[in-house]
This record gives structure tokens, C-alpha cells and sequence, in this order.
């Protein structure tokens, strides 16, 4: 492991939530809820987006890998021929096959971890993978099966800094844990070019979204509900989460 990959992984290895904290959580941190994950009726014109759409011209496939409801993969309704999604919770893959036979799309489904299941998966001319790679911490595994699967080339979309950051200074408040700096852009990168792959990044600002509720964020932060209201003061304190994020496109 290069030092670059070391970095990002123990960098990615100290977000994770200590057995103990997690071991008096009334109820699982993880997973999301499908509903918050279907794709809109029109795609968000964003540099990701057009990084795909110039990869797939004129015709092509597309695998998206930690599709969730296939916001990425969607994106790319035009020239997208058929659309396979990854993912490792079944119910997201219900609602990716929901939406491709709403836009009258060929389409398959593999449950499961990437890279473990990129064999079932196939090939693409096109893979893309949206906000799925702060979820990793081994990243050259991950990042070389996207290539591999990759006819023509990998789109890939990232925020500047791990997703829930912003939460850190919570995790420090009720639970005297401090967390280690977030993994950032600039580490995905030098992942990648020390693994001889060299992306275009394009940084970029998202819409600004509807920040998480209380209960959302109460059940993150492995707390009961009964403190929905504390931690409901305590976000007021916080910055606004970053809008900042990248898409990072090579080929194969």
C-alpha cells in the first residue's frame, strides 16, 4: 500500500463509530431510507452529468456502483442504452429498477459490496459511482474494479470533505469523541495517480439542501430519541454543511 492509500485508510478508519458507543445505540445509525433516493423526473445539469453524457455519446451502457435510486446512472437518459445498479441494499435496488421501467430502460440489479460483486456485475461503457467513495477505506481495490469495468471511462462525484463532517463537533460534545480531519478531494486523488490513474477534476458548488432533521441526526449520533430537542439546539450552532464538490473522470 502506497502512502497515499495508507493515508486515506486510516484517515477513513477513524470515522467509523467505536464498538462501545455503538454497542449502546437504541437503534441502528445505519442505512437509508429509499424514499429519500429516487432519481427526479429531470437530472440536476451539473459537471458530473456532462462528464457522463460526453462519455457516452452517441449510444452507450451505464453501471453505477452505490447506484442508491440511480440518481447518477438517470442523469444519463438519452444516449443510455441500459443501466445496471449496485448496490448493497436490496430495497435501493427496487426503486432503481422502478425507475428505469418508468423511463422505459433495460436494467439489472446486483445486490452486494463493490468491488466483491464486480465479477456478477460486468461490464459498461460507462461506470459511474456518486458520493460512494468516503464509504470506502480500501480505495485501490475499489477505484481499480471501476476501471476495469469501464469500456470507455469512470465518472465519479465526491464532496470536498467526508459527508458527515460537519457533524464532528457533535460527536465531541455528547460523546467526548474526537474524530481525526476528514478524508478530502485532494487525498481521493493522490490515491488515484499513485495508482497510475490520473482523473480530470472539475470542483463545482451543489444546490444548497434542506439541512437533516433532528431525528436524523439523533439516531447518526446513536442517541435516543427522548434527545431529539438538545440535539436539535446544538445544530442551530453549527456552520452550514460544505456545498463544495468535484467529479473526477479518467479512462481506462
Amino acid at each position: 500500500m502506497g502512502s497515499a492509500a495508507a493515508r486515506w485508510s486510516e484517515l477513513q478508519s477513524g470515522r467509523g463509530i467505536p464498538a462501545e458507543i455503538l454497542a449502546s445505540a437504541p437503534r441502528s445509525p445505519w442505512g437509508h431510507d429509499p424514499a429519500d433516493f429516487a432519481p427526479p423526473d429531470v437530472p440536476a445539469d451539473t459537471p458530473s452529468r456532462t462528464a457522463g453524457l460526453a462519455l457516452l455519446e452517441p449510444a452507450g451502457t451505464v453501471l453505477d456502483v452505490g447506484c442508491g435510486g440511480g440518481d447518477a446512472a438517470f442523469a444519463l437518459v438519452g444516449p443510455m442504452t441500459a443501466a445496471t445498479g449496485v448496490d448493497s441494499q436490496q430495497d435501493m435496488l427496487d426503486v432503481f429498477e422502478a425507475a428505469a421501467d418508468v423511463r422505459g430502460l433495460p436494467s439489472r440489479t446486483v445486490v452486494g459490496r463493490w468491488p466483491d460483486v464486480a465479477g456478477e456485475a460486468g461490464t459498461a461503457d460507462v461506470v459511474v459511482s456518486h458520493h460512494v467513495l468516503h464509504n470506502v477505506v480500501d480505495l485501490v481495490p475499489f477505484v481499480t474494479a471501476l476501471t476495469d469495468a469501464a469500456e470507455r471511462g469512470v465518472v465519479v462525484e465526491m464532496l470536498a470533505e467526508h459527508p458527515m463532517a460537519w457533524l464532528d463537533p457533535l460527536w465531541l460534545r455528547l460523546h467526548d469523541l474526537r474524530r481525526p480531519e476528514p478524508a478530502t478531494v485532494d487525498d481521493a486523488v493522490a490515491v488515484l495517480r499513485e495508482a497510475g490513474v490520473v482523473p480530470d477534476v472539475v470542483r463545482w458548488e451543489r444546490e444548497r439542501r434542506p439541512p437533516h432533521d433532528p431525528a436524523w441526526v439523533t439516531r447518526r449520533l446513536c442517541l435516543p430519541p427522548e434527545r431529539e430537542a438538545e440535539v436539535a439546539d446544538l445544530l442551530a450552532t453549527l456552520p452550514p454543511r460544505t456545498r463544495t464538490a468535484a467529479t473526477l473522470t479518467w479512462r481506462p
